[in-house]
């Protein structure tokens, strides 16, 4: 009878340290996925700034040889600002395509630990 208790209690403390290093790896894991999460997300924020600000210098070029085209700067402005209205509208119309379901699919990959891109 005490040999059957004592393998009981062994297997009962070797689940406990089983349970307590699969904690312990889960949680690692959980850091390691939100830490490529980040800086995959860090990357993407500083190359969008980058992009940015390219367009922003090539639109300033742009609205103000349209503007000397149509014999006032200004109206340059206004056409590079109708035509980012007309693209905003359409990126509100297709914002489930081109926006929510792109973004959502690169958080659920990336946590299934698959190459994106």
């Amino acid at each position: 009878m005490e040999n059957s208790t004592a393998t009981i209690e062994k297997l009962i403390e070797k689940a406990e340290i089983y349970s307590k290093t699969t904690l312990e790896l889960c949680k690692y894991e959980a850091v390691y996925k939100s830490a490529d999460i980040f800086s995959n997300l860090a990357v993407k924020v500083a190359m969008t700034i980058v992009v940015v600000m390219f367009l922003l210098l090539i639109n300033v070029g742009l609205a103000l040889w349209v503007g000397q085209e149509l014999g006032e700067i200004y109206y340059g402005f206004f056409v590079v600002g109708f035509g980012y209205f007309c693209l905003a509208f359409l990126l509100y119309i297709f914002r489930e395509e081109w926006v929510k379901n792109p973004v959502s699919n690169f958080i659920i990959n990336k946590m299934k630990n698959e190459n994106v891109l």
